[in-house]
């Protein structure tokens, strides 16, 4: 379980960073809604993901 947590987390922050640079450029790009709400549910996602492990490794 342990080995889990080393590379979980770093891999939620880099598809983070990546999904919220996706949204922010698919945004500004004026590309299809629906594929700029995808990243955003993405980025949701993650984020929410990072809290649930914040909160659980207290």
């Amino acid at each position: 379980m342990e080995e889990t947590r080393t590379w979980l987390r770093p891999a939620l922050w880099a598809l983070l960073i990546i999904s919220l640079a996706a949204n922010g450029i698919a945004s500004s790009l004026g590309v299809d809604v629906l594929v700029a709400s995808g990243f955003g549910l993405a980025t949701l996602a993650c984020a929410a993901a990072l809290a649930v492990q914040h909160y659980r490794s207290r």
